[in-house]
C-alpha cells in the first residue's frame, strides 16, 4: 500500500516537473536567454581553468572570477530557468522537483589534496527576480560530522542528487547525496538532509535509523581509503538509497578510515515519512549509474534486490 503511494506520487511529481520546465523556459525572453549563453561560455572558460591550473593562488583567483560572474549570470531576471548545462562536468546545478529551489554546488581542489566547496541556494520568485541563501563551507570548524547546521556553517560536499521526501500536512525535506572528497589519503560521501525555516537552510535532521542504536543520526558520512570507489545513488524503483558497505581490509585496522574499502556487499536506506529505515544486504544488478561515473570508478549497479526480509 504504502509502495503503490509513493509511484504514484512519483508520477504526478514527475508529470508536473516536465510541464513546469516547458511553461519556465518560455519565462525567458530571447534577450535574456541570449545573455545567460553569453555568460555561461565564460563561466565555463572560469570554471576549466580552476581546475587544470596547478598553482592554488592561480585556482582561487580564477574561482573568485567565477563566483563574481555566476552571481551576475543570476541576476539575470528568470535565470532559474537557465540550466547551465556547460558546466556539468565541474559544476551541479541541482533543481527540486516541486520547481522551489535549486541548489548549485562544486568542489576547489588543493595541492595538498584537499578541497574547500562552494554553493549556494537559488530560491524560485514569481516575478524572476534573485533570491539567493549562500552556503559557506566551514567543514575545517565543524568537530562534530552529526552536527546539524545552516548555510553559515555548511558541511560542504558537491551534491549530485535530490530526493524529496514527502508527506500529506507535512513540512517536506530533501535528501542530498554528496561527494566530498576530503585529503591526499581518504574519500568522503555524505547523505544530507535539506530543510528550511522561513529563509534559512537547515542541514542534518535526526531522521537516519542506525543498526542496533536508540538514536537516529542526522547525517550518514562515509569515508574510505582514495583509491576505492563507492556507490552511493537513489533507486526510484524501490524508493531506497543503496551504498557499498564499507570495511577495513586488514581486521586490525578497524576505525583507520585510510584502510576501508568496500567489501562487496550493499546496504540502504528505505524512503518513508518521517524517517528513513536501514536496510542490510541489498542486492544490486543491471546497469551502472550515470552518476557514480562522475564520482567513481562506475560499477554495474542500479536496480536493487533486497535479499531477505527486514
Amino acid at each position: 500500500m504504502r509502495k503503490d503511494f509513493f509511484k504514484v506520487l512519483f508520477i504526478i511529481s514527475l508529470s508536473w516537473m516536465m510541464f513546469g520546465q516547458s511553461k519556465a523556459q518560455a519565462l525567458l525572453s530571447d534577450a535574456n536567454l541570449s545573455q545567460l549563453r553569453v555568460a555561461e561560455d565564460s563561466l565555463s572558460a572560469y570554471s576549466d581553468s580552476t581546475v587544470a591550473v596547478k598553482d592554488d593562488v592561480e585556482r582561487i583567483a580564477y574561482n573568485t572570477m567565477f563566483v563574481k560572474k555566476l552571481i551576475s549570470a543570476l541576476k539575470t531576471p528568470h535565470s532559474f530557468h537557465f540550466n547551465f548545462d556547460s558546466l556539468a562536468n565541474n559544476v551541479t546545478f541541482l533543481k527540486s522537483p516541486n520547481q522551489a529551489f535549486r541548489i548549485v554546488t562544486w568542489s576547489l581542489p588543493f595541492a595538498d589534496g584537499s578541497y574547500k566547496f562552494y554553493g549556494t541556494i537559488q530560491l524560485a520568485t514569481k516575478d524572476g527576480s534573485l533570491k539567493l541563501i549562500p552556503l559557506n563551507d566551514d567543514t575545517k570548524n565543524i568537530t562534530d560530522d552529526n552536527a546539524i547546521t545552516s548555510q553559515k556553517n555548511w558541511f560542504g560536499a558537491r551534491y549530485y542528487e535530490i530526493i524529496p521526501v514527502t508527506y500529506p500536512g507535512k513540512n517536506p525535506y530533501y535528501v542530498l547525496l554528496g561527494w566530498k572528497g576530503n585529503n591526499n589519503k581518504t574519500t568522503k560521501k555524505v547523505i544530507e538532509v535539506l530543510s528550511f525555516d522561513k529563509d534559512q537552510a537547515i542541514f542534518g535532521k535526526s531522521v537516519f535509523e542506525i543498526k542496533k542504536k536508540a538514536n537516529n543520526r542526522n547525517r550518514m558520512v562515509f569515508e574510505y581509503n582514495k583509491r576505492n570507489s563507492m556507490t552511493l545513488t537513489f533507486d526510484k524503483q524501490v524508493n531506497m538509497i543503496v551504498f557499498d558497505h564499507l570495511a577495513p581490509y586488514e581486521s586490525n585496522m578497524e576505525d583507520n578510515r585510510e584502510y576501508y574499502v568496500s567489501d562487496s556487499s550493499f546496504d540502504g536506506y528505505s524512503i518513508s515519512y518521517p524517517r528513513l529505515y536501514f536496510k542490510e544486504n541489498v542486492e544490486l544488478r543491471n546497469d551502472a549509474s550515470s552518476l557514480d561515473e562522475l564520482y567513481s570508478t562506475p560499477r554495474k549497479a542500479t536496480t536493487l534486490l533486497q535479499k531477505g526480509k527486514h
